[in-house]
């Protein structure tokens, strides 16, 4: 874990890229009302970068926070289904909400349906961040699982991805750091991506010294000037109780076992 000072800097730079998460099945507006109250900051802490909710809270969320904090919505999701109609009408429901950012899941089970898609949620979201979810723990189980991230990163930067996003939460294998290498390599190996596309990870980031790691991943493959919300994200919902207990000066919490954010079955 990293010394007191570094885990403080790495709790600031999580607070300012966090996508502060709600995607339970029952929240209601209630729910998303007093989640965009923590997003919003106490006075002196900052605020997140944004909230992330389900399509149909997405206007709540906008009317409840600052302008300064965007908000997110999911398309496609949790379960990634090829049909465009869905997609499209989700991000439509979304962009109709006044959200400024789409997390749709990528067609990981049937990737040669993915670029369709994705072209028509791009064209969907004109104007707005698109955030691509890869699921790349399933991706990493297929064989071979390295080549099968490649392959997804390929078709969502192709398709105009503004972010590549490792998983929705939902499945046993959230975000690994041998995926997210695989996935930060793929936007610096872009001449057109590698200066512009982002990187977030999301799945099992529930404490600083988590966060941390894929900083560190980040600065090392993209450049230190990428540690910042335009181009990196978490997406996680209790990571900012870990985030506030170091910044209130306690240790953080220790990283996520293995399984959850250790190295991917390739």
């Amino acid at each position: 874990m990293a010394a007191g000072s570094d885990l403080a800097a790495a709790a600031r730079v999580a607070l300012a890229c966090l996508d502060l998460t709600s995607l339970n099945d029952g929240d209601t507006a209630a729910d998303v009302e007093r989640l965009c109250l923590r997003a919003a900051g106490a006075p002196g802490r900052g605020a997140v970068a944004a909230v992330c909710v389900w399509p149909r809270l997405a206007a709540r969320a906008r009317a409840s926070l600052p302008a300064s904090v965007r908000v997110a919505a999911v398309a496609n999701f949790p379960d990634g289904g090829a049909e465009v109609g869905r997609a499209v009408r989700d991000t439509a429901a979304i962009a109709d909400a006044g959200a400024q950012e789409v997390d749709v899941v990528l067609p990981y089970r049937d990737l040669a349906a993915a670029p369709a898609l994705l072209t028509a949620v791009r064209r969907a979201c004109e104007g707005l961040t698109l955030k691509v979810i890869l699921e790349t723990g399933v991706l990493a189980a297929s064989a071979p699982g390295a080549d099968a991230i490649r392959h997804a990163c390929r078709i969502a930067l192709d398709a105009g991805a503004d972010f590549l996003k490792t998983s929705t939460g939902k499945t046993g294998v959230g975000a690994t750091p041998a995926a997210a290498r695989l996935m930060l390599e793929a936007i610096a190996g872009d001449a057109v991506a590698r200066d512009r596309v982002g990187f977030k990870a999301a799945g099992g980031v529930r404490s600083v010294a988590d966060a941390a790691l894929y900083q560190r991943l980040v600065a090392e493959i993209l450049g230190p000037a990428a540690l910042v919300p335009q181009r990196f994200r978490i997406g996680a919902s209790a990571l900012l109780d870990d985030i506030e207990a170091v910044l209130a000066g306690g240790p953080g919490g220790p990283p996520a076992p293995a399984s959850v954010t250790g190295a991917a079955p390739y």
